[in-house]
């Protein structure tokens, strides 16, 4: 397989438009004239991807104060999106890409390291996107716990 080019801070971010744990439709040009940040995890209701979705949860009041909205991505459909959402109270978008076009495009996708061996699948990734839709922080292989922790520090939030 071949390593999928990861994207860095000044590319244009990829377009999506992917159905909300609801069935409808978010797009990314949904935040234009707004700060977003992006997550990509690799399963709802697993206990790292719990931990870091409830962070943002947590989180998210200084986040949107600070002028950051909050989109999550999975390739889960959107019926466990909605269980995950509800059982976790969770407060901002959880995405469903079940293709995989968009964590693709973002380089979330593809050959990883897990227990040692090298494994096919989603990379934990968080991107920070401006107002004008362009890439202002790209980190791959994030940790699940403290990260969003982490994030705040970076940004001064």
């Amino acid at each position: 397989m071949t390593e999928n080019r990861r994207l860095s801070p000044g590319d244009t971010a990829p377009d999506f438009t992917l159905a909300d744990a609801d069935g409808n439709e978010v797009s990314l040009s949904d935040y234009r004239g707004r700060k977003v940040i992006v997550y990509f995890y690799p399963a709802a209701s697993t206990p790292g991807c719990t931990k870091q979705a409830c962070d943002f949860r947590d989180n998210l009041a200084e986040l949107g104060d600070a002028g950051l909205d909050v989109v999550g991505i999975s390739p889960d459909k959107p019926t466990k999106l909605a269980k995950f959402r509800d059982s976790q109270e969770l407060n901002f978008p959880l995405l469903s890409d079940p293709e995989k076009t968009t964590l693709t495009a973002w380089g979330a996708f593809g050959e990883k390291k897990m227990y040692g061996k090298t494994v096919t699948g989603v990379i934990r990734s968080t991107f920070l996107v401006d107002e004008e839709g362009k890439i202002e922080v790209a980190q791959y292989n994030v940790r699940a716990t403290g990260h969003v922790a982490k994030l705040r520090r970076d940004l001064s939030v």
